[in-house]
């Protein structure tokens, strides 16, 4: 009989976990910032659409997202490094030219927010349009997936930003702040530890920040794979997780590089609540 209680136990605290609070009820972040951190021009979009416009450039938009909970401020991906506005042709490569009109930490200022009070720097992934000013934030901790970081800092690789920053590993996904509005997802593929970040806002709902789990709308409603992907079976697998989210929730998908989401969002200083 004890055994049979502590199973039934089980069970009900799982469905509690999964089973999404109501819009009225389930807590919320106060507010949340879309930063311009960078804009980008692919040399060619088959590289993120495989047979896709081969050998025609693409546009992409670069977006961090700064978020104020009542126990302080956690900033989503930190986008292409600031040096980069000081480049008069901008990061250029074979493969993609990148431009930062505005700093991050000049938008930073803005909103009136010091570097200093940012606690997490979250990071979808250690590409270096997302992990560009990691290094600005010493004091915060930076939150991102065990595999992701044996991955990037193994001894053969170029370091994504410095050794010394404090790092929460984790091993799959995260309650931010202990309260349901803000929730690390787990979906590599992309990178071994990619990971997505859903947000619950008051007014707007949930919304699911996408890193590189997808690059733009096509991508998406085609269900596409980027060849530069670790793994194609786990990209498909997150992509089904990330759908799965979306219905449960509710939830708006805002896709970190498609260029007409990012153009038509609210800037600082306005910003979602």
């Amino acid at each position: 009989m004890d055994r049979l209680l502590a199973i039934a136990a089980a069970l009900w605290l799982a469905s509690a976990w999964v089973a999404p609070a109501s819009a009225q009820t389930a807590a919320t972040v106060e507010k949340l910032y879309v930063l311009d951190c960078g804009h980008g021009r692919g040399s060619d979009q088959s590289r993120w659409s495989p047979g896709v416009n081969v050998g025609v450039p693409l546009d992409v938009r670069d977006n961090c997202y700064l978020i104020r909970h009542a126990q302080g401020w956690f900033l989503w991906d930190t986008g292409v490094p600031d040096a980069v506005a000081r480049m008069p042709d901008g990061l250029v490569s074979p493969l993609s030219t990148w431009k930062r009109p505005k700093t991050l930490a000049e938008q930073m200022q803005q909103v009136g927010v010091p570097l200093a009070d940012v606690k997490w720097v979250g990071i979808s992934h250690t590409h270096g349009d997302h992990v560009g000013n990691v290094d600005l934030f010493a004091g915060a901790t930076v939150l991102m997936q065990k595999a992701e970081y044996d991955w990037s800092f193994a001894p053969t690789k170029t370091f994504p930003f410095s050794a010394d920053r404090t790092v929460r590993k984790l091993e799959g996904d995260l309650d931010v702040f202990g309260d349901g509005s803000a929730r690390i997802l787990s979906t590599p593929g992309h990178t071994p530890g990619h990971q997505c970040l859903l947000v619950h806002l008051k007014n707007t709902g949930y919304v699911l920040l996408s890193g590189d789990a997808v690059h733009f709308k096509d991508n998406w409603e085609n269900r596409r794979v980027p060849a530069m992907n670790t793994s194609k079976d786990q990209t498909v697998a997150s992509m089904q997780r990330i759908a799965d989210t979306l219905a449960q929730y509710k939830a708006e998908l805002w896709i970190n590089h498609d260029k007409a989401q990012g153009d038509a969002a609210k800037r600082p200083p306005e910003f979602y609540d």
